[in-house]
């Protein structure tokens, strides 16, 4: 049972950052405006570490014996988080990245407390709480670029 739960929450994550990593490729390619520099970078510093996380949970799952979902599809129907329009505008696409990050940091909270408490998995536990720290910091920027 902790096995199938600890598979489930590394597979939702996986998930769901292959789904971020997408839109924010996409933000990074369609971004438009007075603030194109700013944003273009940040989109692709965001997809660059978002991949590196997607790498370190999917090896996790593997060093725990789990399989790492690999496909749109799947990644779709675990995800919580939603495709982006393409037709977003630059504030649009920022608003959206912050609502995204609110949920990762929501569900991670829940996924670390189980992983300690009803898993025994501090180690996974341990990565999850450097990714939402990280996100936490970026979603501080993003609601200050909103002024919020």
């Amino acid at each position: 049972m902790a096995h199938e739960k600890q598979t489930e929450i590394l597979n939702r994550h996986v998930s769901s950052l292959n789904v971020l990593f997408v839109k924010l490729h996409n933000y990074h390619w369609f971004v438009k405006g007075p603030d194109f520099f700013t944003l273009h970078e940040k989109f692709e510093e965001l997809y660059n570490e978002t991949a590196d996380h997607i790498d370190e949970l999917a090896e996790r799952l593997l060093a725990v014996k789990g399989r790492p979902v690999g496909t749109m599809r799947e990644y779709l129907e675990l995800s919580s988080l939603q495709e982006a329009s393409g037709e977003d505008k630059a504030e649009q696409m920022v608003q959206a990245l912050s609502k995204d990050f609110d949920v990762l940091i929501e569900e991670l909270k829940g996924d670390i407390e189980t992983l300690e408490e009803e898993v025994g998995d501090e180690a996974t536990a341990d990565m999850l709480i450097e990714i939402r720290q990280s996100f936490e910091k970026h979603n501080w920027m993003l609601r200050s670029y909103l002024g919020q």
